[in-house]
This record gives structure tokens, C-alpha cells and sequence, in this order.
């Protein structure tokens, strides 16, 4: 149920596999990835503002307030449908900035979604995942909101049932640009496209759910040693890889029970959690 005042999620997401296969002509990399919503997210809150004013309730730890993808999102939603409604954005943060689980993007697409309902714009799905992309890559994804094949810059999605899973993630205490990973020299920019038979034939081999590897894992190691070190740990445990450009590692399992005991071996210093994988985003409905 949605409204103003009510808990909104913001879910994160893992990167099953990532793989770079090419270099558009405008720098931006072209990926192919499967994408797994997990239970574990922000929350927003929303208020409505008669003044046509867009605020967010408090500033957010080292992020400026032009650079909120919150606010960024709401503003550009009230540009596009040429809406005089303002609104006051209360953001929960609990996914780690520069923790390759998407938490800026979810956020920003639950803006999108909640305020094309409050707002009673009624937008169809497509037309708000054409916004979002402006925002950034993954926010088409997280308004498409069920697990997805991911191809392009991250915007063109198939829908791929995913195993039940739980997950282990490992929150190493550092913060992983995306865009220097990108433009690593030695980040590698050719792996070979899967055709989707291929794809499927191979996934269908590894029901744990992991597929590939995450070519940007070797670039982050090398150059964030609390990473290699939580994921050599992890790997003691369980067939364990990074999602997206880091920092947090993960590991999948069967069985809850499984995943929580090894978290509870987890050696001092790191931080960690188990969420469960979602099939769908808990707001997807708010868009058809």
C-alpha cells in the first residue's frame, strides 16, 4: 500500500555475474549481467509540499545536496510531467555508499515510482525507466523490478527466474568509485557475449546461482585490499564473488541457517548481513 507518510523500500541488488564486452563510442561500457533483488534496502518516507518545493527531511552523510539522486529524481519527474506538487523526502540509509548494491539508483527509482503514484501522474512503466536512465544505468532496472538478463549500459532487460536464494554480504569499510574502476587500464573490456541459449544451458548447470565472474573483481582487489580480503575469507566458506564495482561481497546459499552461520564466524572488522533474494521489487505494481 502506498501514501504519503507510509515506509516506502528501496531494495538492493547483487550483480550474479558482470561482464564487460565492449566500449560505446561515448565511453559508457556495454555489460551483460543477471541482476537478483535481495530484502535488504533503504526506506523513504514522502510528504507532500503545496509550495511546488522538492527537500529532503535531513542532509545525507557526505553527499551534496545536487549531487542527492532523491531530490535529482523528484525534480526531474516534476520537470517532465509539468507538475506544480512538491514533496519532502525522508530517507532511511542502510546500503553502504560505493557498495556496488545500487542503493542512490533503488533510491532514486523509488522515488520515481512512489511520487508517479502520489502524484497521480500514472505513467506507464517504460516511460519512467526512460527518465531514470538519465539518473543513472541501474535505475531503469530497479523500476523494471524483477530479476533480469541485463544488457546495454544496463537498460535492456529479460526476465529470468531465479532460484530461492539467501545471501551472505560482506560490507568491506571502503568506499569503491564506480568511475575510476571504469576507466582502470587494466579492466577488462572484451569478454565474450553470451547468447542467451548458452546462457541459460550454463545457468541452468549452477543452481547455487552464480554464472561467469565479475571482471571488474580483479581491478577492485588490486587496488582496495580490504576487498581481496573479505572476499578470501568468504571464499573459505562458499563459491563467493563481488557485486558490481565493489565494495560488498556476497555468497549465495540454500539454506538461511547456512548462511547465518557462517556470519557469525565473521572475523572482527567486517560487517556483514544475510537478506533474502525477491522475485519482485515491492513496488513494482505502482507501474504498469
Amino acid at each position: 500500500m502506498i501514501g504519503w507518510g507510509r515506509d516506502c523500500p528501496a531494495p538492493a541488488k547483487l550483480n550474479l555475474f558482470l561482464h564487460v564486452i565492449g566500449r560505446r563510442a561515448d565511453g559508457y561500457h556495454l555489460l551483460q549481467s543477471l541482476f537478483r533483488l535481495v530484502d535488504r534496502g533503504d526506506t523513504l518516507r514522502f510528504s507532500p509540499r503545496p509550495d511546488g518545493r522538492i527537500l529532503r527531511a535531513r542532509p545525507l552523510a557526505d553527499v551534496a545536496e545536487e549531487s542527492d539522486l532523491c531530490l535529482r529524481a523528484a525534480r526531474l519527474l516534476q520537470e517532465a510531467a509539468g507538475c506544480a506538487q512538491g514533496v519532502e523526502i525522508e530517507l532511511d540509509k542502510r546500503l553502504p555508499l560505493g557498495g556496488g548494491l545500487g542503493g542512490g539508483s533503488s533510491d532514486a527509482a523509488t522515488v520515481l515510482l512512489a511520487l508517479n503514484r502520489l502524484w497521480g501522474l500514472d505513467w506507464p512503466r517504460a516511460r519512467l525507466q526512460a527518465l531514470g536512465l538519465r539518473l543513472g544505468a541501474d535505475v531503469p532496472f530497479f523500476i523494471y523490478g524483477r530479476s533480469a538478463f541485463v544488457e546495454g549500459v544496463g537498460e535492456r532487460f529479460r526476465p529470468v527466474d531465479v532460484p530461492p536464494a539467501w545471501y551472505l554480504v560482506v560490507e568491506p569499510a571502503v568506499h569503491v568509485p564506480t568511475g575510476e574502476i571504469f576507466a582502470a587500464p587494466n579492466l577488462t573490456r572484451d569478454t565474450k557475449v553470451i547468447k542467451m541459449a548458452d546462457f541459460s544451458a550454463g545457468w541452468g548447470a549452477n543452481r547455487e546461482g552464480l554464472y561467469g565472474r565479475n571482471d571488474l573483481e580483479p581491478v577492485v582487489c588490486e587496488r582496495y585490499p580490504a576487498v581481496a580480503r573479505a572476499l578470501g575469507w568468504l571464499r573459505q566458506h562458499a563459491e563467493a564473488r563481488m557485486t558490481g564495482s565493489g565494495a560488498c561481497v556476497f555468497a549465495p546459499f540454500a539454506v538461511e541457517q547456512d548462511a547465518r552461520t557462517v556470519l557469525a564466524q565473521m572475523p572482527e572488522g567486517l560487517t556483514g548481513w544475510v537478506a533474502r533474494g525477491l522475485d519482485e521489487h515491492p513496488l513494482r505494481l505502482l507501474a504498469d
